[in-house]
């Protein structure tokens, strides 16, 4: 059975493309298999850094869209990593309730997390509670990242009735660390892999390779954890 991971949130410059990154970045590390699809097509982040196992899709274009689900289709057992643009939510809707996304990719056996990153401001948590009205599908694995490297205080999150709806559907909520500035540099001037920054002597020195190889395995216990808890309430 393979999953399906949009990764939104719909404001601009919350992390969504490093989200799906580690993501991607997760999945070799620990020998999954998967095929990243890039809704972003003004900036390509994603796939500028996991090039070879990335395509570009228009969000505004019903036949590019559909080509995520005959890839679906022909292998049911991969991963799929969906990196939605900024202010896309329209378009991406229309596609998934008029060709009933959710219900092909059930039909696929495929289990569909909704990974919504949010920075500490009140426009990531009006659009996460739009988002909650909106997907109310119990299939449907609900996870939040707080995204640490765009904001510090998260506490008007935790106080909303989007924080309570979220308890309510047992969704994980997923602490993204801030990497420290020099070294996002770093990765982004070198267009670099994770897994490069954290190996690649060209790259970084050892400590900084350290300092990037802690902070993903601080994200990667997270990851774990969404991963089986989906996986547990299946077996229930």
């Amino acid at each position: 059975m393979g999953r399906v991971h949009f990764v939104g949130g719909e404001k601009g410059g919350v992390g969504k493309s490093l989200t799906a990154r580690v993501l991607a970045q997760y999945l070799i590390d620990h020998g999954m298999p998967f095929t990243g699809f890039d809704l972003d097509h003004s900036h390509a982040t994603f796939s500028r850094f996991y090039e070879e196992f990335t395509s570009p899709v228009r969000v505004d274009d019903f036949s590019s869209l559909d080509s995520i689900l005959e890839f679906a289709e022909s292998d049911p057992e991969q991963n799929l990593i969906l990196d939605l643009a900024a202010q896309t939510a329209h378009n991406l809707d229309r596609w998934i309730e008029q060709s009933d996304v959710f219900g092909i990719f059930a039909e696929l056996q495929y289990t569909p997390y909704l990974w919504h990153v949010m920075d500490d401001g009140v426009d990531s948590l009006t659009l996460l509670a739009r988002s909650l009205e909106r997907y109310t599908s119990d299939d449907l694995q609900f996870v939040v990242v707080l995204n640490f490297g765009r904001g510090e205080d998260f506490e008007f999150f935790r106080e909303s009735d989007a924080f309570a709806e979220l308890a309510k559907r047992r969704a994980r909520i997923l602490r993204l660390n801030k990497l420290e500035t020099r070294l996002s540099q770093k990765i982004d001037f070198n267009n670099s892999s994770f897994w490069a920054a954290a190996n690649n002597r060209q790259i970084m020195s050892l400590v900084e390779r350290k300092r990037v190889a802690v902070w993903l395995d601080s994200i990667y216990k997270q990851i774990d954890e969404v991963l089986n808890q989906a996986k547990a309430g299946q077996q229930q």
